[in-house]
């Protein structure tokens, strides 16, 4: 009996895992994301599906209104984070350190340690998660290495002026999932392009903060507005520019 109902477990596992189809290339826009309301919080379903390097990749956003009681700490088995304020005030806990972070802050949450997210702020807070499973073994040890879980305020960070705008970089580090995982801002204060089109091996998303923005990608011409963003899959073509005259920013992160 026992055994019967472990093989129905993994069976069930591996057709779920089999109805995930890869996730599309192109614009996600926060005014479509489907919204599910209840008293103290709002979360929004964006994607779910494979990629290039993952075999489980999921992102939503989440609001917990002000005094929201926050959710109990617990630790995810084989699943890495990052999560991204969008707007309000978020006090991280990760094991045994905690940190407040504000719009722009940026989490990197190894497997397997405890955490908890709470809105210490006068007004509505809002976040992104990504979820994600790399299609290779899992590596703890290279997320140690990488140095293990993060929380980067974005006002820690240099700006970085260049002749288009400039940036911050948040890191470009390896993880426990990824062996490669960068992140920056970019901030151009013109209307025009901010290279010249280009592919790499990593997957890439690309969140709108402000602005505006164009972006072709694999021949396809999309656009974005703050809080919408692009995602790339590995080796396809793209290129991002400035809509407007006026300034537009972006977080840029990819990995492989």
């Amino acid at each position: 009996m026992k055994l019967t109902i472990i093989v129905t477990l993994c069976l069930s596992s591996l057709m779920a895992s089999a109805q995930l189809q890869p996730v599309k290339s192109g614009v996600y826009r926060w005014i479509e994301y489907p919204v599910k309301i209840s008293e103290q919080r709002e979360s929004r379903k964006i994607l779910e599906g494979t990629s290039s390097h993952l075999d489980y990749l999921e992102i939503h956003a989440s609001t917990q209104m002000a005094g929201a009681t926050p959710g109990p700490a617990h630790a995810n088995k084989d699943i890495e984070e990052i999560i991204i304020v969008k707007a309000g005030t978020l006090k991280v806990s990760i094991e045994d350190q905690s940190r407040i972070l504000g719009a722009g802050g940026v989490i990197i949450l190894m497997p397997r340690e405890m955490h908890s997210l709470e809105n210490v702020g006068d007004g509505p807070l809002t976040y992104y998660v990504m979820r994600y499973r790399s299609k290779k073994k899992m590596n703890p040890e290279r997320g140690i290495m990488g140095g293990g879980s993060m929380m980067v305020h974005q006002d820690s960070l240099t700006f970085k002026p260049s002749y288009r705008g400039g940036g911050k970089a948040y890191f470009d580090r390896s993880t426990a999932m990824c062996e490669r995982l960068e992140m920056h801002l970019t901030q151009l204060n013109e209307k025009g392009p901010s290279h010249e089109p280009h592919l790499h091996q990593e997957t890439e998303i690309i969140l709108m903060l402000s602005g505006a923005t164009e972006m072709m990608i694999n021949g396809k011409n999309y656009a974005a507005t703050a809080g919408d963003f692009y995602l790339m899959e590995s080796k396809l073509l793209h290129g991002i520019r400035n809509a407007t005259d006026a300034p537009c920013s972006y977080l840029a992160f990819k990995w492989k």
